[in-house]
């Protein structure tokens, strides 16, 4: 496994991604990601940006096997502000296009930030669900008060 290989399989695991879960996101198969991780066969060109964001590291970070520094995250400034609302009860309102029916209109309690994802949980009607969403889906959070 090439040094790519490895950068991608650690991070991914260190997100709590399996190979088909992170395939789905970057709209490759499993098998491709585990080629990459391999060593076998490099990403595309096209597909290192899709893959640094979804890891929440650089370019650089992945492309560059004598890296100096740590691995560098990207988080975007929306997440640094939010974690502080981890563990507390949220409604979201989504971009437009971007918008997760499962969650719209619903009471959510963020879980953790992964990266540039953020884990959360709602009580819905049919159940608790639990998902994983990009912070950039994001428009806005409400934070909602909590019965005393």
């Amino acid at each position: 496994m090439n040094d790519l290989g490895k950068k991608i399989a650690k991070k991914r695991k260190d997100l709590g991604l399996t190979q088909t879960e992170f395939a789905d996101r970057l709209s490759v198969t499993r098998q491709t990601v585990s080629r990459w991780e391999a060593g076998t066969v490099l990403p595309d060109i096209d597909k290192i940006t899709d893959i640094a964001g979804l890891l929440d590291v650089s370019c650089d970070y992945l492309l560059k096997d004598d890296f100096a520094g740590e691995e560098p995250a990207v988080t975007g400034a929306v997440s640094r502000l939010l974690q502080d609302a981890v563990g507390k009860t949220v409604r979201f309102n989504f971009f437009e296009d971007e918008g997760d029916i499962d969650l719209m209109n619903e009471n959510c309690r963020i879980q953790a930030f992964e990266g540039s994802w953020m884990r959360v949980s709602a009580e819905t009607r049919t159940g608790t669900i639990e998902k994983l969403i990009p912070v950039s889906s994001v428009l806005s959070v409400e934070f909602v008060k909590e019965a005393a």
